[in-house]
């Protein structure tokens, strides 16, 4: 097949592209950020992938195309969707040509509002560590592959097992017949609770083996399978964590009475590792075995990344991509068992977001606060499209200060750093950077000096 790419710089859509060129596929694509002269890493990285890139013109698509994929985010009215309709090139939604790219593997897919890509990564780090030579489609870059000058959110393994992200979001987890399926949570996130249990129930339903969830979380319980397949620290999983412990920038437990310990912050991760571990076990692999293959996870790009660092004065900076409402309470959480201050910004990542959440994110963030954290917001990122834009983010900050705890809105990115630096004390605070989407952010995270 000759596929074409509208937006595949995007991290879902570079997945694919990525996995199909390794497996011998014609792969091209196209992004309103290439440049034929001044080229960015993602867009190197790509070519050499075997990924033929071009500016989002329509030049890159030709009656040689067989089809063209599309992510939620291009609309109709984009140049290259018209251009593929005019020549009667099939246009296929990203989600629809994961299904069949999993329909045709044993696959592993990972659910649930939060932490999805940390656990899928962890998954596949744990198999590749045990020799399964597994598959990867995902949706942020693995440390270890980026280190080996890839983009980190693909792999193609020799391997049986594919282990991939699956979304709620668009509602195309419904796609998905995995072998082995995970419920990490369910949060209200894009979608009401209601409707996303509907959306959970149906990949239950569609997964072939062991359909895993968390047993902290009674609405997660719902859908339990068998209590031997599931994960958490309440009642009696599978595989079970205690004994907690934060430790610098790293946190230590139990995984069913075997010690474990990873390079990471929060009990978020520690949930996210035993349900790792809980895949990595239906695989054929024991506790024993995952637990000394996750020791040296390394992470992924932008979760709870430590970016700046100045020991002495215990001073951090990490970048982190939470976007969501649980998400930055967890960040912020995980952050306070590092310093006695934390100053947090957050970049909402769309105006429908920040609509759909704004009430919630005040409120959760308002609670978790201390007294002397600052919790600093800044405007939408805004990608393009015809969206409705009659909201501002200070509608959050006003919700957190109306609640008795410290909260700013500052519009741009400047803005919002000189408020962050005016209020970062000589010692021990953290300053947290938060948002999605904004192929920026890292940079913003990285250009604070300690």
């Amino acid at each position: 097949m000759r596929y074409f790419f509208i937006g595949v710089a995007g991290t879902g859509m570079s997945a694919i592209a990525q996995y199909l060129s390794g497996r011998g596929e014609q792969v091209s694509g196209s992004d309103r950020l290439f440049s034929k002269t001044d080229k960015s890493e993602t867009q190197l990285q790509l070519e050499r992938a075997g990924i033929e890139c071009h500016f989002q013109d329509g030049s890159g698509i030709t009656p040689d195309t067989e089809a063209v994929i599309v992510s939620t985010a291009i609309e109709e009215s984009n140049v290259e969707y018209q251009k593929a309709k005019s020549l009667g090139i099939p246009v296929i939604k990203r989600s629809a040509l994961l299904a069949q790219i999993s329909d045709s593997i044993k696959t592993i897919a990972v659910g649930g509002t939060s932490g999805k890509s940390t656990t899928t990564a962890m998954i596949f780090h744990i198999l590749q560590k045990c020799g399964k030579e597994p598959s990867l489609i995902t949706g942020a870059g693995l440390a270890t592959l980026q280190k080996q000058g890839l983009i980190g959110n693909a792999f193609n393994g020799s391997g049986e097992w594919l282990v991939i992200e699956s979304d709620e979001s668009d509602g195309s987890i419904v796609g998905y017949h995995p072998e082995i399926a995970l419920l990490l949570n369910v949060e209200r996130d894009h979608k009401e609770e209601s409707e996303l249990m509907e959306l959970f129930s149906t990949f239950k339903s569609h997964t072939k083996k062991a359909f895993i969830v968390n047993s902290n979380y009674p609405i997660t319980m719902s859908l339990s399978q068998n209590e031997s397949y599931n994960f958490g620290t309440k009642g009696n999983p599978g595989i079970k964590g205690s004994g907690f412990e934060q430790d610098g920038f790293s946190i230590k437990f139990n995984v069913n009475g075997v010690p474990c310990s990873i390079n990471a912050i929060g009990t978020h991760n520690m949930e996210n590792a035993l349900a790792a571990i809980a895949a990595a076990v239906q695989t054929g692999i024991t506790v024993e075995q995952a637990v000394e293959a996750i020791k040296d996870f390394s992470g992924i790009y932008r979760r709870a990344s430590l970016v700046r660092a100045d020991q002495e004065r215990h001073l951090y900076v990490v970048d982190d991509f939470a976007h969501n409402p649980s998400e930055v309470a967890s960040a912020i959480k995980a952050c306070q068992s590092i310093t006695g201050k934390v100053i947090a910004y957050f970049q909402p990542h769309g105006f429908g977001p920040l609509r759909f959440m704004h009430k919630e994110l005040g409120e959760l963030v308002a609670a978790t606060l201390r007294p002397n954290d600052i919790f600093v917001i800044g405007d939408v990122y805004y990608a393009g499209g015809t969206v409705n834009r009659d909201i501002s983010p200070e509608i959050v900050s006003q919700a957190i200060q109306y609640l008795g705890k410290n909260a700013i809105f500052a519009k741009d990115k400047e803005s919002c750093r000189a408020e962050i630096l005016k209020n970062t004390p000589e010692r021990d605070c953290t300053i947290l950077i938060m948002g999605a989407r904004d192929p920026k952010l890292s940079d913003y995270a990285q250009s604070f000096i300690l």
